[in-house]
C-alpha cells in the first residue's frame, strides 16, 4: 500500500455520506496506507467545509485521534519553500493548502496527493516532476 497524502476534499467527501465523491473518498483511502499525512491548512479548509455537517467537524478530530490522519508538516520549517511555490504558481493562484501540500510531496518523494482538485495535475514537485495523485479524474 502507497503512503498518501490528503486534501481537504476527500477528507471532507470521506467524511460527509452526502457528498458528491463519497463512494470514491471512501474507496480511495482505503487503498493507501494510513496515517494519511495532511497539514493544518488542508485541516482548517475541512473543518469549515465540514461546519454545515452534522458531525463531520468531530469526525475530522477523531481520525487524527485514532492514527488514520496525521499531520506531516510544520509550516515554519518548511516556509522558504513554500514561498517559492506561491510565487511560482501566482498565475492560478495556489492556496497555502496546495502549496504545503506540493511541499509534503517533495518531502515524501513516493506519496501520492489525494485530491478532486485538478490544479494537482498542473503543479509539480521539485520544478518538474508530476505528482502521484489519486484522484477521481486521474
Amino acid at each position: 500500500m502507497r503512503r498518501c497524502i490528503a486534501d481537504a476534499g476527500p477528507l471532507v467527501a470521506f467524511l460527509s455520506a452526502r457528498d458528491h465523491h463519497h463512494d470514491w473518498a471512501r474507496s480511495a483511502f482505503a487503498s493507501v496506507a494510513p496515517p494519511a499525512l495532511t497539514c493544518e491548512a488542508v485541516l482548517a479548509e475541512a473543518w469549515h467545509l465540514l461546519g454545515g455537517t452534522a458531525n463531520g467537524q468531530p469526525a475530522l478530530l477523531e481520525l487524527i485521534a485514532i492514527g488514520t490522519l496525521a499531520v506531516g508538516f510544520e509550516l515554519k520549517a518548511e516556509l522558504a519553500p513554500v514561498r517559492r511555490l506561491v510565487a511560482r504558481y501566482r498565475d492560478r493562484p495556489m492556496s497555502l493548502a496546495d502549496a504545503c501540500l506540493v511541499r509534503l510531496a517533495e518531502l515524501y518523494d513516493e506519496a501520492a496527493v489525494i485530491t478532486i482538485d485538478r490544479d494537482f495535475s498542473v503543479y509539480r514537485k521539485h520544478g518538474r516532476r508530476a505528482i502521484l495523485l489519486v484522484s477521481p479524474f486521474a
